[in-house]
């Protein structure tokens, strides 16, 4: 009886208590942050600027370190997506914020987000503390070939870019179906304001999720060719947009959308429900 309600007093703190909802605002926030970096160089990419450096979080930080009190700011944006891996892993642990919060196919996902986080969380706070660290896309290259040395390693690596190929997917589409307004406590802000965030929702996530597909057909490629150069990062996909018959139109709309997407994200630290 004792033990029964202590956990079910942990599973309510977790849902409802202020660390849960302080970890979940201080990620979002970073997120958006990296997010919105990402699209700004994008954009830089797009226009020829030839010191625009690469738009990956990498090119994110360095710009960000290169700001006043950058140093400062690196690490907060570190510390803040550590909140974002408390608050997948609660959710992972506890369930989410909602009515199907508890259902497994939640709980799964909320444990793929925290593992994605943890490697994100880990590359900032190695930059903050000096460690540097390669491009985007030189790790992306180099995990493929690791993975393909590995015993069926040409099946692991498409059916890895596979699956982000399927996520960038289901991004765009949940983000076409304004499928976030569920997550939303906006019933007391006006109309102007919830239009204003479906607009970014809408935008940032189809741009978003643009992005994960090309990432991860790449993938897919570099397996199916046997080439760990063909996988590209962040950088690279993004700078294939401009390849493709609409000229660096589509790398534009995309690296705004990416911005657009981050100020959806600090939208969200302000409204999300958690």
């Amino acid at each position: 009886m004792g033990n029964g309600r202590a956990r079910s007093g942990i599973r309510a703190a977790s849902r409802g208590g202020g660390g849960r909802e302080v970890t979940a605002r201080c990620g979002l926030l970073a997120r958006g942050v990296l997010y919105a970096l990402v699209g700004m160089l994008a954009l830089r990419v797009a226009s020829g600027d030839p010191g625009g450096g690469e738009a990956d979080r990498q090119g994110a930080l360095e710009e960000l370190v290169g700001r006043p009190f950058g140093g400062a700011l690196v690490w907060a944006v570190g510390i803040g997506l550590v909140g974002m891996v408390l608050w997948r892993l609660s959710e992972a642990v506890f369930g989410a914020a909602g009515p199907e919060g508890n259902k497994p196919v939640k709980r799964l996902a909320a444990a793929g987000r925290t593992v994605c986080y943890v490697a994100v969380a880990f590359s900032v706070l190695s930059f903050a503390a000096g460690g540097g660290g390669r491009s985007g896309d030189q790790q992306s290259r180099d995990m493929t070939a690791r993975a393909l040395d590995l015993p069926a390693g040409q099946w692991l690596v498409g059916a890895a870019g596979l699956g982000i190929a399927l996520a960038g997917a289901v991004i765009a589409v949940q983000a076409a179906r304004r499928r976030f307004r569920k997550h939303l406590a906006m019933g007391r802000v006006s109309a102007r304001w919830r239009a204003a965030v479906g607009f970014l929702g809408v935008t940032g996530g189809l741009a978003r999720g643009a992005l994960f597909a090309a990432v991860g057909g790449f993938v897919v490629y570099a397996a199916v060719r046997f080439d760990p150069a063909q996988a590209k990062g962040t950088d690279d996909t993004l700078r294939s947009f401009a390849l493709t018959p609409a000229g660096p139109w589509l790398l534009v709309a995309v690296a705004l959308g990416l911005m657009l997407f981050g100020a959806f994200s600090w939208a969200m630290a302000r409204w999300r429900e958690v």
